[in-house]
């Protein structure tokens, strides 16, 4: 989490920083394997479980024929309530990886559709493939990248199911990752941390500050030149010396 923001949430109460990842100080040790597992398992199941409550079970969902659960966020909550620290996982790349990737799927599945009806079945393959490669690219351009995401956009274009509900599916897919991230401040807050950040990492050290720990190649040396200089000098006195000494006896 950057400084900024880190200084931001440190004047919020502690009750509402917890849910949201921020920690005065770094956890003391990180949780057993098996408390690890458990959290994941209970956050994978309860996110997956609100997202088929709300529109399954909802009758605005059913009355517009939305499917109970979009496939490509089973594959968010395994890196949502598992690999929660990776950066595919955090909300600037759930949120927006599945956003963005919806509208350009659905965008695409819009211009395809205008063709005739043969045509258009004969080049479905088309639209599903640059569907997926460009909300690879798009996601890549604005920092969002969001590996289950391109099955979002690959969605839009080959399932008549998600076909049917046109525009409906972009705020069906940010409701969906709503949920999920709401599901995982809560499950991965409690023994965990989560996010790391929010909208983008902490800056790495710069390399000024690195050199600044290690001296100069040139300064350091500088003094081990000198001192054997001096060892240098100071041997050749001694062997002058004792040379001196032996002629005299």
């Amino acid at each position: 989490m950057s400084t900024v923001a880190a200084r931001h949430l440190a004047r919020l109460p502690h009750w509402m920083t917890r849910w949201i990842g921020y920690r005065a100080s770094r956890p003391p040790s990180t949780p057993h394997r098996i408390i690890i597992l458990l959290w994941s398992f209970l956050g994978a199941f309860t996110g997956m479980t609100a997202l088929f409550m709300i529109f399954g079970r909802t009758r605005h969902f059913q009355a517009r024929h939305v499917p109970p659960i979009i496939a490509s966020f089973a594959a968010s909550a395994v890196l949502c309530f598992n690999a929660i620290q990776a950066p595919f996982s955090q909300p600037r790349a759930l949120v927006g990886g599945h956003l963005l990737s919806a509208l350009i799927g659905v965008c695409i599945r819009k211009l395809f559709a205008m063709l005739p009806a043969a045509k258009y079945e004969d080049l479905r393959w088309l639209s599903g493939a640059l569907s997926c490669a460009t909300a690879i690219v798009a996601m890549d351009v604005t920092g969002t990248t969001h590996p289950p995401a391109g099955a979002t956009a690959l969605l839009a274009t080959s399932s008549d199911e998600i076909a049917e509900i046109g525009w409906l599916y972009i705020p069906v897919v940010l409701l969906s990752s709503v949920v999920v991230l709401a599901t995982a401040l809560v499950n991965n807050n409690v023994q965990r941390r989560y996010p790391v950040y929010w909208i983008s990492p902490a800056p790495p050290a710069t390399a000024a500050a690195a050199s600044t720990s290690q001296p100069d190649s040139r300064d350091s040396t500088e003094p081990l030149a000198a001192n054997a200089q001096k060892s240098g000098s100071a041997s050749l006195y001694r062997s002058s010396t004792d040379a001196e000494l032996a002629e005299k006896v």
